[in-house]
């Protein structure tokens, strides 16, 4: 019986395999295709942009600061693999006005095509505990965070349906996967984005258009230098549990996932494990996928559960150490 058992699991596996690809997407083939990336004059927007770039792909590169702007196109050039090929540079910022956000896709839909690919990376982290930032804070990472991702799609959604074809990519982060310690307001943010992305999912999938949630670890950008100058000892105690990675790591896998269509895009090891762990209702790219998700489900609970207590255990021990001081002055 065991033999029986276990043939079929077998059988029923390499079916699956057979099976899968009939219902994932057809790959997004990136020569000549217009990809537009928000955030994209540095860290892993301008890395991803040089991804794309490199396969042939015309750029538009949208970002505030038209200096960086610059600086990140003559970098992105250098990778050219044809004469053909453009780098457009449009200084806006995506979270403020969605008519201005709508004009200038606009601009750069008649100079470049139609677009094919919005990659959504404009964003900022702001760290501390809840009760210590200001509420001015919440609101400004949710603008950015949020609506800066809100406004691009809006804008290139309806072309999308009409041409049945389109990729839409959301930058998140692993914290929008879990919450921590003095991510509050970036965390609410960045699960915000899972929760538009899944939405739009099922709206957009029977038009041919795929959706791509991006869940980044700590990664070396100028925004995670920026950020390290404010975090609490508890918050960068727990994130130095986990490696930092290379933007362009990080823009491959993404850039990969996004041409395949799938939803989920995750980095190394632990990125997997907390993408099968918070899978919950959201899409799947292939029959496998889901299979793997239930398969390995409770021993990856049994692992995050190691993974909580030792990140309690943290944030006990610098309670502790704040409060060492206060005894010692009352006995004194």
């Amino acid at each position: 019986m065991l033999l029986l058992a276990a043939a079929g699991l077998v059988a029923f596996v390499l079916l699956l395999y057979m099976v899968s690809p009939l219902i994932s997407p057809k790959p997004l083939a990136l020569p000549g295709a217009h990809v537009v990336v928000t955030g994209g004059s540095s860290g892993i927007g301008k890395c991803i942009a040089i991804e794309c770039y490199k396969q042939g792909a015309f750029i538009t590169l949208v970002a505030r600061n038209e200096d960086k702007l610059l600086q990140a196109k003559k970098e992105i050039e250098k990778h050219s693999i044809n004469d053909k090929q453009v780098v457009l540079c449009i200084s806006v910022d995506v979270s403020q006005d969605y008519n201005q956000v709508e004009n200038v896709i606009k601009q750069a839909q008649e100079k470049l095509g139609p677009v094919d690919m919005l990659v959504n990376c404009a964003g900022t982290s702001m760290s501390g505990k809840f009760e210590e930032l200001e509420v001015s804070s919440f609101e400004k990472l949710m603008s950015i965070n949020y609506l800066g991702s809100v406004y691009p799609s809006r804008a290139v959604i309806t072309t999308m349906k009409e041409r049945r074809v389109g990729r839409i990519v959301f930058v998140s982060s692993q914290a929008g996967q879990l919450g921590l310690f003095g991510f509050t307001a970036y965390s609410s943010s960045k699960f915000a984005i899972r929760g538009l992305a899944e939405a739009l999912q099922m709206e957009v999938k029977p038009y041919n258009v795929y959706v791509t949630v991006a869940y980044p670890p700590d990664t070396d950008t100028p925004g995670l230098a920026e950020e390290n100058k404010t975090k609490p000892l508890e918050t960068r105690l727990i994130s130095e549990t986990t490696a930092v990675c290379k933007p362009e790591q990080v823009a491959k896998q993404i850039v990969k996932d996004a041409i395949q269509g799938n939803f989920n895009s995750s980095i190394g090891s632990d990125g997997y494990m907390l993408s099968s762990l918070t899978c919950g209702m959201a899409p799947v790219t292939s029959i496998t996928e889901g299979l793997q998700q239930v398969v390995t489900m409770g021993l990856f609970r049994t692992i995050a559960l190691f993974y909580l207590g030792s990140f309690d255990n943290i944030v006990r021990r610098c309670m502790v150490q704040k409060t060492k001081p206060e005894v010692v002055d009352k006995t004194a």
